[in-house]
């Protein structure tokens, strides 16, 4: 979550969770009515509210990442900042700040049509979220909309840490692989949390695991001491790592 505690703590845990090996950053801007977001999520963004943090210092926190490090940088956001501002407005600003994606969760499909467009034209992938209830035709739609890769919702609900996955989830994985399969990587996000998660999505066939929450609780404990909580991120991301490289 951008600004959370506050922005410069942002551009640190960045930091840390690169050092642990992942490959994208994700970042949040903070809103007061995120409906996807679950506990943990919706705590940050309170912190990042409270501490004065707007959509244009989550743009800034990602030149901050981009400068120390070359690597995707993607936005999540829903869609009222975006509006308020004027979409076009946003994506040239987000064009400016180095970001290489936009993921907003509440945006229509028929709306992300023309938004992804314009998204496109600057640069920017506009990345699509699929829900386990997404049935063949919708998926070949969104993934036929979508770039940079497709987001799929791995749970029915909010974002949140789970101890399990699903055998549902596999099914789920396998399922959405038959249409991404040559077009566009595949992550998959919401309740990953554990490495033996990150062995299992990739198995059944996903390019990617996607993991908020955890990293979001782990922010949390950075007020208690910055250098240790910075340490036990970095090493949390790491073990996510290898268990992509795991057989």
């Amino acid at each position: 979550m951008g600004g959370d505690p506050d922005p410069q703590a942002s551009v640190d845990v960045a930091e840390a969770v690169l050092k642990g090996g992942a490959d994208i950053i994700e970042l949040g801007i903070p809103f007061s009515d995120p409906i996807a977001d679950g506990r943990a999520v919706q705590a940050a963004g309170v912190r990042a509210l409270r501490s004065g943090t707007k959509p244009a210092d989550v743009l800034r926190i990602a030149t901050e990442v981009k400068k120390a490090r070359d690597v995707p940088v993607v936005v999540m956001t829903y869609f009222n900042p975006i509006l308020s501002r004027g979409a076009s407005a946003f994506l040239d600003a987000a064009r400016r700040s180095g970001v290489d994606g936009v993921i907003v969760p509440d945006l229509p499909l028929d709306e992300a049509r023309k938004f992804g467009s314009a998204a496109r034209a600057r640069g920017i992938d506009s990345v699509l979220l699929a829900a386990p209830t997404t049935g063949e035709e919708r998926m070949k739609k969104i993934v036929a909309n979508t770039s940079g890769f497709l987001y799929l919702v791995s749970v029915i609900g909010v974002t949140g840490a789970r101890e399990q996955l699903k055998d549902s989830t596999i099914r789920l994985v396998k399922f959405a692989k038959r249409f991404t399969q040559g077009k566009v990587p595949l992550a998959v996000g919401f309740g990953i949390s554990r490495p033996e998660h990150v062995r299992t999505v990739i198995g059944a066939g996903a390019d990617a695991a996607i993991v908020g929450s955890a990293i979001v609780d782990r922010v949390a404990a950075i007020e208690g001491g910055e250098d240790e909580a910075l340490g036990r991120i970095e090493a949390y991301v790491r073990s996510l790592k290898h268990a992509t490289m795991s057989p």
